[in-house]
């Protein structure tokens, strides 16, 4: 995959449509779905035909209540599930259509992680646990001009005396920066955080905050899921989701006030 400089989305929703058929043992009769080997079934339409696009170097964030699809849309963003249908395009190519292998190849490439419960693991260390992306691709061979750029992330995140400590030796804010930093091992097209400061604390919170938007600021695209909205007013765009569909889409409040403010000057 190439990225396109001449103006197209690097992600394109397009239509995108995501059932679940949920089955259990039936209680008291009536039907409250179909049936599926005895079992009374359920569908859950967890995104209703949405279509959204994210450009190069954008800050957003997703916002809704438990059950309006923001966490079904992530997942289909970090290819972690594929919709039932509609078309995602990540670079101009739809990825929608590939099988496990190839799905699992586009996430170690060219998608970057940010979870809130940070995902490392814990037998590796702060180098290991950064070039974790790495050991997916080709051979798993970490070449030496990995192992600097490895190296320079950990400073960059000021983890540079900590390389080799475990997560269990560091603060929730300490392994974020690790996640952070492992998010960009790859120079991937988008960084996804779901609820990225969710397990720690405001002074902490506000550290990772800077650090994703100065991340921004460098050019990098970046989607997060928040709940949260002294934190979705960090990015530059917020999309607000519920029941599946997108019922707002517009520049964040900080965004506004720049845009206010820049046309005062100007006048």
């Amino acid at each position: 995959m190439n990225l396109n400089h001449s103006g197209m989305p690097i992600v394109r929703i397009q239509d995108v449509r995501k059932q679940y058929v949920m089955g259990h043992a039936p209680a008291g009769g009536g039907l409250l779905g179909g049936r599926r080997g005895g079992e009374q079934t359920i569908t859950v339409h967890a995104l209703k035909g949405v279509t959204v696009d994210f450009h190069q170097g954008e800050y957003v964030a997703i916002m809704g209540t438990s059950g309006s699809g923001k966490s079904t849309m992530l997942n289909l963003l970090g290819c972690l599930d594929r919709p039932t249908s509609g078309g995602y395009f990540l670079g101009g190519r739809d990825v929608a259509q590939l099988d496990d292998d190839e799905l699992s190849e586009v996430r170690s490439r060219y998608i970057g992680f940010i979870f809130q419960s940070y995902n490392l693991i814990q037998q590796y260390t702060v180098v290991e646990n950064i070039q974790l992306p790495l050991t997916y691709q080709g051979s798993g061979e970490i070449t030496e001009e990995q192992q600097q750029r490895t190296i320079d992330l950990a400073r960059m995140v000021g983890l540079s005396e900590r390389l080799d400590h475990r997560p269990t030796q560091l603060s929730g804010g300490q392994q974020q920066r690790v996640a952070i930093a492992r998010s960009l091992i790859n120079d991937p097209y988008i960084i996804l955080a779901d609820e990225a400061t969710g397990n720690l604390d405001s002074a902490t919170s506000e550290e990772i905050m800077d650090m994703l938007g100065r991340l921004n600021d460098a050019g990098k695209t970046i989607i997060m899921v928040t709940h949260e909205e002294d934190i979705a007013e960090h990015a530059k765009r917020i999309i607000r989701m519920k029941d599946g569909q997108i019922f707002q889409d517009g520049p964040s409040p900080r965004m506004l006030q720049a845009q206010e403010e820049a046309i005062t000057s100007a006048g």
